[in-house]
């Protein structure tokens, strides 16, 4: 019998589970160029870690006075990172580890993600993730993305989970905030290290500020089993 029974763990996708803020970034610096912006940087990019590619280009068509609607803007970042996604796209080892680790103990798990449903269904079909990861939700199918809670509280909704049982995986500070506000324990993992300090991230029950170089599976797996709370029951009524 697992020392985890009761509990659900949900995985943020982008930047947690697989390293695809590098085709993100390519995807977005490819479609401002066709638009005539030719200088987007990483550095800059970086700012939008965390937040969807919707709202993103909601931002950057702001900021750059771009005619296109954003409606084709996304369209034209989705075509080209999927097919990046499809090319190649890198499962952090130790997230792969955790993950058989959960699975081996009949944890039920769940992916939420700022991505779209094609994206995501590319990623964890492209690395071998869906065999254990087939309850998904994307920010697509919910009223608010991340930092608002919705993506979380419909994962736990279709895990059969009360949102106080489960633990969130996190490398961005809107995703903490979101975990947060939806009464979920989470292990954050920054991704970009100098948002460490971030408020958003003082909330999250256990901080890897090394980011994905200080998380382990075994480490991790060891926190949730010395970490649970008191049960919280299912609330009725």
């Amino acid at each position: 019998m697992s020392n985890l029974g009761g509990l659900s763990v949900i995985f943020d996708l982008d930047g947690t589970l697989v390293d695809s803020e590098p085709n993100y970034y390519e995807a977005t610096r490819q479609t401002l160029a066709e638009h005539g912006v030719p200088d987007f940087t990483w550095a800059q990019h970086e700012r939008f870690v965390g937040i969807s590619t919707q709202e993103t280009l909601v931002l950057l068509k702001e900021r750059h006075g771009l005619k296109a609607p954003v409606e084709e803007l996304l369209a034209e970042t989705n075509r080209r990172y999927l097919a990046l996604a499809r090319a190649a796209t890198r499962v952090y080892p130790e997230m792969r580890k955790f993950v058989e680790l959960l699975a081996a103990e009949g944890v039920p798990m769940a992916v939420a993600s700022g991505s779209s449903p094609e994206a995501i269904e590319a990623i964890l079909s492209g690395t071998g993730l869906d065999a254990s990861l087939r309850t998904v939700v994307s920010a697509d199918e919910v009223a608010r993305g991340k930092p608002a809670p919705d993506v979380f509280l419909e994962a736990a909704r279709r895990l059969g989970a009360a949102p106080a049982d489960c633990v969130v995986l996190e490398d961005a500070a809107p995703g903490a905030a979101a975990a947060h506000a939806a009464g979920m324990r989470c292990i954050a993992i920054p991704y970009v290290a100098a948002q460490a300090d971030a408020p958003e991230f003082a909330t999250a029950g256990l901080l890897l500020r090394g980011g994905q170089a200080e998380f382990s599976a075994r480490g991790a797996y060891d926190w949730l089993t010395e970490d649970r709370p008191v049960h919280s029951g299912r609330t009725t009524g």
